[in-house]
């Protein structure tokens, strides 16, 4: 009996070490040093930067990324279901347009809002 746990204790030992050799380990081995200060100095862009670098940007382009972002996963999640669609169940395709509707929702609602709308 403890000879069939023992796989399991060895593995809960040997598993951390794999993230922490390909994170810190193996990079600081492999890693050029040859710091310079030019090196040294803060990239952005590859431009120098001209006036205050902390100007804050509008909500709204977070917000419409946002909006971007969620109803592209949502497109990634119905494409198995239209692929499998002739062979699903009345079940499987009535839950489908439920999620389609609120998608449809979450556009109209943020459509309404203004979001959209570029200013």
């Amino acid at each position: 009996m403890q000879n069939d746990w023992i796989f399991i204790g060895i593995f809960l030992i040997v598993a951390p070490v794999f993230p922490l050799l390909a994170a810190y380990v193996v990079p600081r081995l492999l890693a050029p040093r040859k710091p310079n200060p030019l090196k040294m100095e803060t990239y952005e862009c590859g431009m120098e930067t001209y006036g205050d670098t902390w100007v804050q940007f509008k909500a709204q382009y977070y917000i419409f990324a946002l909006i971007f972002l969620i109803f592209d996963v949502e497109i990634v999640f119905l494409y198995p279901w239209a692929a499998a669609f002739d062979a699903l169940p009345l079940f499987a395709v009535i839950e489908g347009v439920i999620f389609i509707l609120l998608l449809v929702a979450g556009l109209v609602y943020t459509w309404r809002k203004g979001t959209l709308e570029w200013q």
